[in-house]
């Protein structure tokens, strides 16, 4: 008993030492440790990439960050906050980056005050608060006092946290660039405008006035195109025909230079005249594939025109509403897109011989086929194209970056030293996407034609050349996204049960074309009461052994739903009963343990 009196006098002396040793740890930690971070999240989302230090680095003035955030009107917005505090964690670490190079100031723009007159002014987009009303702003200004340039992101979108990093990278490399990017486009489409068929003045498409609101862009020709220089960021070709071989040179030694490449071609473009456009040389060369000679359908995705024929409405399975399923969420082009309209698109591929890969930016679905062109040009109702429809049960790629080293169409050609940043190229299979008419509707008001989107068309061409138009360091950081936790057990079981599930579907409809045809044999060789007699029994027969298969169906959903709840038994039974039992247990096992010592040292 002396000896047990004699340890809890030491471990009450013992008590303040360590609370004062504590406390001088944390007061060091933070005089002398304060500029220590560590990022344990798994996919390092508080650490900068290399490409955006590269450009905090590069960095030749100061520039002036204000973060917009409405912090009294989202206090019952929980997961908007959340968010800000990661973009405040991203910005406190590009300023720590920036050696002072950056300077940020966060803001709550009261409603009425002059904050928020500055974050309207800024570019910045507010949204009404549920209940209340009151606006709410989360946006990010930047501004480059020296050279009297300002830039804004309008407001941070759940739909593109994934891109946080390279939308504030972007934000910085438009403050410090010398300059607008420099767009260079060939066209052999009305793109630019001019007059119409009828001789009346036309406008620019749309697609390309919002080109020319962000970069500076400039129109090439035949003479123009062979002699291109190192001075264009991004060089972009639609509709390329009647290119010399002299101009096909230059667009290869422009992309072996480093250059970034946007081509639009089309097996049937409509906007011309139903020609098709090509790039053989190229694509060859890169080891792509892409027949003018082939048009995609996609009976799922087919929009309603009127027929020509009979002025009906009717699906047209070559003219397609293509949504965000079928678009590449990983890559900041697609991201955010929710729907494209495509005309007569044709598809890429690979070579059997390609050194490169194909990253699909815009893909059909699976109830795609590839038909030839001409079928789709002769087509006068467009409900013919679905006579025999069978789909190929693939992907087609619409849209694609090739991502490797692209090797030169003319070897003697290529640059005597390798150039400074890998090259970038996209590739679409659609001309027509870039006409007003998929994707934009003139307004009816008096005045300069307002233009309405119902399609993402546009966002697409601007988001394509903006994406080739950053800086390398900007490449390196697109597409550093947050992976999705998913539940892949349950992913699992619900693909075993889509795979019985079809196996079902194709027995019926086996089962269906079988009784079909003996129900037409049974209307050729029966005339009196046998032959309809027969017919009846066939048709119960069949529509008896339809409902034990669609009950087969039922039992098989069943079984995935009961499969599913077992499975949330189980994590329920483990989360909620057996941690608490485990953690129980284990108490009274300790202090069964303490008990049995004090026992053993009082006796």
């Amino acid at each position: 008993m002396i000896a047990r009196g004699f340890w809890h006098k030491r471990l009450w002396l013992a008590l303040p030492l360590l609370a004062t040793l504590y406390v001088l740890l944390v007061l060091g930690a933070s005089r002398w440790l304060g500029g220590v971070r560590v990022d344990l999240t798994q996919d390092k989302l508080y650490t900068l990439s290399p490409g955006t230090r590269d450009i905090l680095g590069r960095l030749g003035q100061p520039l002036d960050l204000t973060l917009y955030f409405s912090d009294r009107a989202s206090h019952n917005l929980p997961q908007l906050r959340a968010y800000h505090q990661r973009v405040v964690n991203m910005l406190d670490e590009a300023v720590r980056d920036s050696h002072g190079r950056v300077r940020l100031k966060l803001v709550d723009p009261l409603p009425f005050s002059e904050d928020e007159d500055r974050a309207t002014a800024a570019g910045l987009t507010s949204v009404p608060a549920e209940g209340t009303g009151e606006p709410i702003f989360f946006g990010l200004a930047g501004r480059n006092a020296d050279k009297d340039r300002s830039a804004a992101i309008p407001f941070f979108l759940f739909a593109k946290e994934r891109f946080l990093e390279y939308d504030i990278a972007k934000l910085l490399y438009e403050l410090s660039a010398p300059h607008k990017p420099r767009v260079a486009i060939f066209s052999g489409l009305p793109i630019w405008g001019g007059a119409d068929v009828d001789g009346n003045p036309a406008p620019a498409w749309t697609a390309l006035q919002q080109l020319q609101q962000l970069f500076e862009v400039r129109r090439l020709d035949d003479a123009s195109l062979a002699t291109l220089g190192d001075d264009v960021d991004v060089l972009v070709l639609i509709q390329p025909n009647g290119l010399s071989q002299a101009d096909v040179q230059a667009v290869d030694h422009y992309v072996q230079r480093g250059g970034r490449l946007l081509v639009f071609v089309d097996p049937d473009s409509e906007v011309d005249g139903d020609t098709a456009s090509d790039l053989p040389a190229l694509f060859h060369a890169w080891g792509v594939a892409f027949d003018p000679e082939r048009v995609l359908l996609d009976r799922s995705r087919a929009l309603v025109v009127q027929s020509p024929l009979t002025g009906a409405p009717v699906r047209h399975p070559s003219v397609l509403g293509l949504t965000g399923d079928e678009f590449n969420h990983r890559d900041p082009v697609t991201a955010v897109l929710n729907l494209i309209d495509v005309s007569s698109s044709g598809y890429f591929r690979l070579l059997p011989d390609a050194a490169i890969r194909l990253d699909p930016l815009i893909q059909s679905t699976t109830e795609a086929m590839s038909v030839p062109t001409a079928r789709v040009r002769d087509a006068r109702d467009p409900s013919v194209l679905y006579g025999g429809y069978k789909p190929d049960g693939e992907h087609y790629a619409i849209a694609v970056r090739l991502v490797g080293a692209l090797p030169g169409a003319f070897p003697a050609d290529a640059p005597a030293k390798p150039p400074a940043h890998e090259p970038e190229v996209i590739l679409v299979g659609d001309t027509d996407l870039l006409a007003d008419r998929l994707w934009v509707q003139a307004g009816t008001s008096p005045g300069p034609a307002l233009m309405s989107p119902f399609a993402n068309n546009g966002d697409f061409f601007v988001n394509a050349v903006d994406d080739l138009a950053g800086p390398s360091d900007l490449i390196a950081i697109r597409g550093r996204a947050v992976d999705e936790r998913r539940f892949t057990r349950v992913e699992a079981l619900r693909r075993n049960a889509d795979d019985k599930f079809k196996a079902k579907q194709l027995e019926l409809q086996a089962e269906l074309s079988d009784t079909e045809q003996r129900i037409a044999q049974l209307k050729q060789a029966g005339h009196g009461h046998t032959g309809t007699a027969a017919q009846k029994a066939a048709v119960e027969q069949f529509t008896q052994r339809k409902l034990e298969i669609r009950g087969e169906l039922r039992a098989v959903q069943r079984s995935l739903d009961a499969d599913i709840e077992k499975l949330s038994m189980l994590l329920k039974f483990i989360d909620i009963l057996l941690m608490p039992i485990l953690v129980a247990l284990l108490g009274l096992a300790y202090g069964a343990w303490r008990m049995r010592r004090r026992r053993a040292g009082g006796a």
